[in-house]
């Protein structure tokens, strides 16, 4: 009669799996941790195309003579809540230029949505941007660099 053998694993094959498995996971770390930042860096190109779009339709507003412009204005919404909240026309209807304002997928999740954007004012130079008066750009207040390496500011 032929002796049976005990069913299972030795430590030795367990702990061989148990090694392939963990560097097949190290290797899936960097790749699942640049999806989330690919991610992140396509929600912040969204937001700023939406954002720009409205800051731009409220400027064509006001150089149509659809809003009245402030005395001394350039034209730009005084804060960027001016978009979602509404402005009276000349007609005296409210204009919308945005549903919602979306927020700063890199900024702090405490800060409002508004609070989140870095402004720039009409007023300010392209290569020393601040807020001012009015809102004519906004960026991110990230100091992080993108994964094509140019930092998320300069988007």
């Amino acid at each position: 009669m032929k002796a049976l053998k005990p069913g299972g694993y030795t430590l030795v094959e367990l702990l061989a799996v148990l090694a392939v498995l963990s560097i097949l996971a190290m290797g899936a770390m960097p790749m699942a941790e640049m999806a989330a930042q690919r991610q992140k860096e396509q929600a912040l190109r969204d937001a700023l195309w939406e954002i720009r779009g409205g800051l731009d339709a409220y400027k064509k507003a006001v150089d149509s003579g659809q809003i009245a412009r402030e005395a001394g204005g350039s034209g730009y919404p005084p804060k960027l809540a001016s978009l979602t909240e509404g402005v009276m026309d000349v007609h005296g209807q409210p204009r919308y230029f945005l549903r919602r304002l979306p927020r700063d997928p890199f900024a702090s999740p405490e800060l409002t949505a508004e609070a989140s954007w870095a402004l720039r004012s009409y007023d300010s130079p392209p290569e020393a941007p601040h807020a001012g008066a009015d809102v004519f750009d906004v960026q991110s207040s990230s100091t992080a660099k993108g994964s094509n390496g140019v930092p998320l500011k300069d988007w």
